[in-house]
């Protein structure tokens, strides 16, 4: 079987193109680009978080790897989709009030979904797409759901819970069945720790809402009563259940409540304020 493997440079996605390698598929990689350079985000970024700009050296190493394995290697360039997709989502999502995760709608539009596409538009041909995610699919009268992985303390089956029936009939999760621990020892036997970048992959290596773009919009902090306790430069900056940062003395702690975006106020109470017979999801 022709299998396309998503590839970061680190130590899942590495070891889950090897296994598929041993296993006698025959294995391509393939990573995305993400940085558009128009970005107004200037300051000294981490290049080991997912968004950041100059990954030169991240490819350099993710095609070591490859080679390492003895199999194909392709980039593909995303930046433009990228923002028009995910981050044009990130901000409108926070400025209505809500906080995103990004990494939710990049796999679910981007990962699984453009990309794969892209590689067929290139001309790549595979069978299914693979990637390092520690999460399994499972199958029932035709029908695939998301499962969580066997290392419960490894599990991102939540990241993936947005993935389409056709983009779950196409995807493998290698590493699934499988603990970190035993991971870890693969990749030491081959190697590749000599040769891929730090594990840990943040989305972005700072205040999400540096993204944003935005002046600053000042609002009143209020209780449920409608009374004002303070100020606030945008409700971007806050989160329900937030407590720490809100810049008010109170007599006891007080938490993110709401945000309402129609008002611009952030709505704060104490914790047993917190309690809600609904959810927004």
């Amino acid at each position: 079987m022709k299998i396309l493997v998503g590839m970061s440079g680190g130590i899942d996605s590495s070891v889950a193109a090897y296994l598929l390698k041993q296993q006698g598929h025959e294995v391509m990689g393939v990573t995305m680009t993400i940085w558009n350079k128009r970005s107004h985000l200037t300051r000294s970024l981490n290049s080991t978080s997912c968004f950041a700009p100059d990954k030169t050296e991240d490819i350099r190493a993710i095609k070591r790897i490859c080679e390492k394995i003895g199999i194909e290697h392709q980039v593909l360039e995303l930046s433009d989709l990228f923002e028009e997709i995910v981050l044009a989502n990130f901000k409108a999502e926070y400025m209505d009030g809500r906080t995103p995760n990004p990494c939710v709608w990049c796999n679910a539009k981007i990962k699984f979904g453009a990309m794969v596409e892209y590689a067929i538009q290139s001309g790549l041909v595979f069978d299914r797409f693979a990637t390092g995610h520690y999460a399994r699919i499972v199958e029932q009268d035709g029908r695939y759901a998301v499962a969580k992985a066997v290392d419960l303390k490894k599990d991102q089956s939540y990241f993936l819970y947005r993935l389409n029936q056709q983009q779950l009939a196409r995807t493998l999760f290698p590493l699934g069945g499988m603990t970190k621990e035993e991971v870890r020892k693969i990749d030491v036997a081959q190697g590749f720790h000599k040769v891929y970048q730090e594990e840990s992959q943040d989305f972005y290596d700072g205040d999400y809402t540096d993204l944003l773009d935005i002046t600053a919009r000042q609002g009143n902090i209020v209780n449920r009563r409608g009374e004002v306790l303070g100020r606030h430069d945008g409700i971007w900056h806050y989160t329900i259940g937030q407590r720490k940062g809100l810049g008010i003395a109170a007599e006891r702690p007080l938490y993110v409540l709401e945000l309402r975006a129609d008002t611009n106020e952030v709505v704060v109470g104490f914790v047993e304020e917190t309690l809600q017979s609904t959810v927004i999801a």
